[in-house]
């Protein structure tokens, strides 16, 4: 038999990661190793990404504020030296806010600042939250549905 993750050990992980928590910091909580946090993040956030792309359509939004977050990856611009991955230096996250409901319908995420958000270096993902559920709520609904259907298999 394949070693997979109970149930509760999901739950827990992707608990953890929907709070914000650190990859490493959930594998010292849980005893999962970090490379099964990530396939599972992964595998969670494109179910969510497929299940709002279905169902957000038509959306009644009467006002929208757009605002952006600035991050990292591996570290900070000025200690980027030529030859690292492209991969790593700043992070730009532009998002779309209902200012009504405080939910966001969209955002956009860039790797590194080219000067021009307009022309980013490279565009990361595109993530649809359907009106009147939050975040939290649509990933814990996609971890239900995904265990009920293992649990339909198994039977």
């Amino acid at each position: 038999m394949a070693n997979v993750l109970s149930i509760d050990n999901k739950i827990a992980v992707i608990g953890a990661l929907a709070e914000g928590s650190s990859i490493r910091s959930i594998e010292r909580i849980t005893g999962v190793h970090r490379d099964t946090i990530m396939r599972l993040g992964v595998k969670v956030g494109q179910g969510c990404t497929a299940m709002m792309d279905a169902k957000m359509r038509n959306l009644s939004c009467a006002r929208l504020e757009m605002d952006e977050i600035w991050g990292f990856v591996g570290k900070k611009d000025r200690n980027v030296k030529m030859g690292d991955s492209m991969e790593i230096g700043s992070v730009w996250t532009f998002c779309a806010i209902d200012s009504d409901t405080k939910l966001v319908p969209a955002f956009k995420g860039w790797l590194h600042d080219t000067g021009d958000p307009a022309k980013p270096a490279q565009h990361v993902t595109i993530l649809h939250v359907p009106p009147v559920v939050s975040p939290v709520t649509a990933v814990r609904a996609f971890i239900v549905q995904e265990f009920r259907n293992a649990q339909a298999a198994e039977a």
